[in-house]
């Protein structure tokens, strides 16, 4: 089974199915096909698919002109029909992986998804995790499930974990140009997956199991987590004595070594950094564990909304407004520049908290036109407002969450009452006295 696997991925004539056409699905099936391989690409939202298949794309990044070249030579078929599971000879799981109501993992969507492959699984298949979770999860959740398909793992098929490293909004670190790591559940399932991967990134970076790979993944977020709420805690701390901390952390990166640059922000957002770290601490839960770095990283950088509205309503006080009846516009609903991917967005918790406190709230985002549909926050159907000089003029105050490119910083320092940046957004015009950092 290993030989023909190998053959097959060597002549380019496997073809790669990719389950979850997200923020990280679609860019992994283009490098997949930018590799010579062909992808049938897996998803149960027929929105999802209905625009693929119409060669419109829905993330930004992903050109409709890449998408319809791709249909146009036959590389790419997305589709909603799971029963189609057994057609290609690797099954990569690229699904979410949120957190519950009490921050334990919610595994229901890798679950559902591995159970679906074990109805189709064939010999000589290989299945890869991508999404990212807690170690032991491929080998103790998904194996168990593939295995009541009546196939061996290592003799009928193989099993792999390889972690996302995907960064929307990034042109130099898309899928194919960041090394891999790859932990397979045996010497076979390795072989095959690295195999594999050579075909669309740009190296593979092997290791002894999936728990390590697993780990790596929860390890590389977690850092992030815990250095971007050290400079929260720092920023909190220097606004009370009237330190610039941007000023402090661009002073800081002028040391050429043992210091990697953090910036602080209104909360975190996206699929990983609020997420992993939670994951970790579930998981020292189960072995009697506490771990109370990670946690309290959490708590600091999960106040941060909060942080925000209390110097806002400080700012608008000092103009001798109240928040209640105030007209705020939000400026971001993505949770980082240039990207369209609200997930976990801190965005959301400044609308709906601006809201409870009787604020008028509207957002603007030239990437998200009209607000989405999300688990835990209930603002949608709210739409994008441009940012012309009268709609400035009318507002109480601007805030900015998100510092996209598009915006015309100059526009907004020129138009609106009072400016609460919270991404040093405007720095060139930090001296007009009408700009306040939060």
């Amino acid at each position: 089974m290993l030989n023909s696997f190998l053959e097959t991925v060597k002549v380019k004539s496997a073809r790669v199915g990719v389950i979850g056409l997200g923020y990280v699905g679609l860019p992994l099936s283009r490098a997949f096909i930018d590799g010579g391989l062909k992808v049938i690409g897996f998803d149960v939202d027929r929105v999802k698919i209905d625009k693929l298949l119409a060669g419109t794309s829905y993330i930004r990044g992903l050109p409709d002109e890449q998408l319809n070249e791709w249909r146009h030579h036959d590389c790419f078929e997305p589709t909603d029909d799971m029963t189609r599971l057994s057609e290609p000879d690797a099954l990569l799981i690229c699904v979410p992986t949120p957190l519950d109501e009490d921050r334990s993992p919610d595994l229901k969507y890798v679950i559902s998804t591995a159970e679906q492959i074990a109805k189709a699984l064939r010999p000589g298949q290989l299945v890869v995790l991508e999404s990212t979770t807690y170690p032991t999860t491929t080998r103790d959740i998904v194996l168990p499930i593939l295995e009541r398909s009546g196939l061996t793992v290592g003799e009928d098929f193989f099993l792999a974990y390889s972690p996302e490293r995907e960064d929307p909004g990034n042109p130099s670190h898309t899928a194919s140009v960041i090394p891999k790591v790859v932990g397979g559940i045996d010497e076979g399932s390795l072989r095959a997956a690295v195999a594999l991967y050579e075909n669309a990134v740009v190296s593979v970076v092997p290791v002894s199991s999936p728990e390590i790979a697993e780990a790596s993944k929860i390890l590389e977020n977690t850092y992030r987590a815990v250095n971007i709420a050290l400079v929260n805690d720092l920023k909190m701390l220097f606004d009370r004595m009237g330190i610039d901390v941007w000023e402090v952390i661009e002073a800081a990166k002028t040391k050429p070594f043992g210091f990697q640059a953090f910036y602080p922000g209104p909360g975190l957002g996206g699929h990983c950094i609020p997420i992993d770290p939670f994951y970790l601490s579930w998981l020292a839960r189960k072995q009697n564990m506490t771990t109370r770095f990670i946690e309290l990283a959490g708590e600091v950088n999960s106040r941060m909304p909060d942080y925000v509205i209390r110097r806002l309503m400080i700012f608008l006080n000092e103009t001798g407004k109240a928040v209640r009846g105030s007209k705020i516009c939000v400026l971001g609903l993505a949770y980082k520049k240039d990207v369209d991917d609200p997930r976990e967005s801190p965005s959301f918790e400044l609308i709906e908290k601006l809201q409870e406190l009787g604020a008028e709230v509207s957002y603007s985002d030239p990437y998200i036109p009209v607000a989405p549909t999300m688990r835990k926050h209930a603002i949608a159907g709210l739409e994008s407002r441009e940012l012309t000089p009268d709609f400035l003029k009318s507002l109480d105050a601007v805030l900015i969450a998100t510092d996209h490119t598009d915006f015309d910083y100059d526009l907004i320092a020129e138009h609106s009452s009072l400016v609460i940046d919270t991404r040093n957004a405007m720095k060139k015009a930090e001296a007009r006295n009408n700009i306040r950092k939060a």
